[in-house]
């Protein structure tokens, strides 16, 4: 039963992530962040703000992603915290929070650069 809950977590989570990335959006968390600002340096407005829309998007689902992660996680018993299906579900939010944090970084590039030439930054607000 157990097995057969984190075979549909990590389906579910493969689900979104296949989804994000394949939105059409140029989301990229391992790209250097020197190619992101040398990249965005060169965009207009429209592109940044389209990057910056789709960064957003990306840090949404990471979200929702350790929010499930995180329910999953309170969901197992005191007596097998430290069992094999507590240490995947760490294993798994310490990755996806490692991803939501490349992400922001990237996120932060568009918006400074927006801010730079002083653009409308409604709808970017991360919650």
């Amino acid at each position: 039963m157990r097995a057969k809950r984190l075979l549909v977590l990590a389906f579910a989570v493969l689900l979104c992530v296949v989804l994000v990335a394949g939105c059409g959006s140029k989301v990229d968390e391992t790209k250097p962040l020197s190619d992101v600002k040398e990249e965005a340096k060169t965009m207009d407005e429209a592109q940044l703000r389209k990057m910056a829309l789709a960064y957003k998007d990306a840090i949404m689902a990471k979200q929702k992603e350790i929010e499930a992660l995180k329910t999953k996680l309170k969901e197992v018993p005191i007596t097998e915290v430290l069992g094999e299906e507590a240490k995947a579900l760490k294993a798994d939010l310490e990755e996806i929070g490692s991803s939501l944090s490349s992400l922001k970084k990237r996120f932060q590039v568009y918006i400074d650069m927006l801010q730079d030439k002083k653009a409308d930054l409604s709808g970017l607000e991360l919650k």
